[in-house]
């Protein structure tokens, strides 16, 4: 049985890698006693993998990774085991069963959703244009049909028109904080940092990552229906 896992990585784990991720989960998931699924081979190792993973200083509500196991317990008890073995900060939050034919979670992605604010640094070196410059420059960044900016890989660096990648993004009432739909996953991915160093670049600003806090809210993969996006998480059923 292949089981989609929601989860959140808050506070100081916002420092850890990718594969202390993977590590912590493998480890959670041998204390907890769950029943998974392991390679064949001279090398056994869990059936497990993991979509979108986050780059560094970012938190999240809403990570997902994929497993399977060889029996379960109830939904409840699965999620209360794999608490239990593990900190808070790294919380399950729902787990669904997936049909046989489903894309992994990686492969899945096509979006995913972010909330900004300032950090105690950024609200006072930046706070003044935050409140009076951003909100225009948001604005006019959804307004304009081309967004060409120089993006990096490990192999390159090209002029790329991101505009098709921002589904997107405001500003609230009183410019605490910004969300942002933006695309994701393994053929296209756009990063709220990208986002923000092209706003700070129309304001006349360095931009600094140590300025602002960003929490990603969901996870998302194309509606089967055609109807726009869903959580990763409704790829399966929550009832066992």
């Amino acid at each position: 049985m292949k089981v989609r896992v929601k989860y959140s990585k808050t506070g100081p784990l916002k420092f850890i890698s990718h594969l202390d991720v993977m590590r912590y989960f493998q480890k959670s998931i041998r204390r907890a006693g769950l029943d998974i699924a392991y390679s064949t081979g001279l090398s056994p190792h869990q059936i497990i993998s993991f979509a979108a993973p986050m780059p560094l200083m970012l938190t999240s509500v809403a990570e997902y990774f994929d497993a399977e196991f060889l029996s379960l317990p109830s939904h409840d008890e699965f999620i209360r085991r794999l608490n239990e073995a593990g900190t808070p900060m790294m919380q399950v939050w729902d787990a669904a069963i997936l049909p046989e034919k489903a894309l992994n979670s990686m492969a899945a992605v096509t979006a995913s959703s972010y909330r900004v604010t300032l950090t105690e640094k950024g609200e006072a070196e930046l706070g003044r244009v935050w409140r009076e410059q951003i909100p225009a420059e948001v604005e006019q960044l959804i307004r304009d049909e081309e967004i060409v900016v120089i993006k990096k890989t490990k192999k390159k660096e090209e002029p790329t028109d991101i505009r098709p990648m921002i589904h997107s993004c405001a500003m609230d009432k009183d410019a605490v904080g910004m969300e942002m739909l933006l695309a994701a996953g393994s053929k296209v991915n756009l990063r709220p940092e990208q986002i923000l160093a092209e706003l700070s670049a129309r304001c006349g600003v360095p931009y600094d990552r140590f300025h602002y806090d960003i929490l990603r809210l969901e996870t998302y993969m194309d509606d089967p229906a055609g109807t726009g996006l869903q959580p990763l998480i409704k790829a399966g059923n929550s009832e066992f």
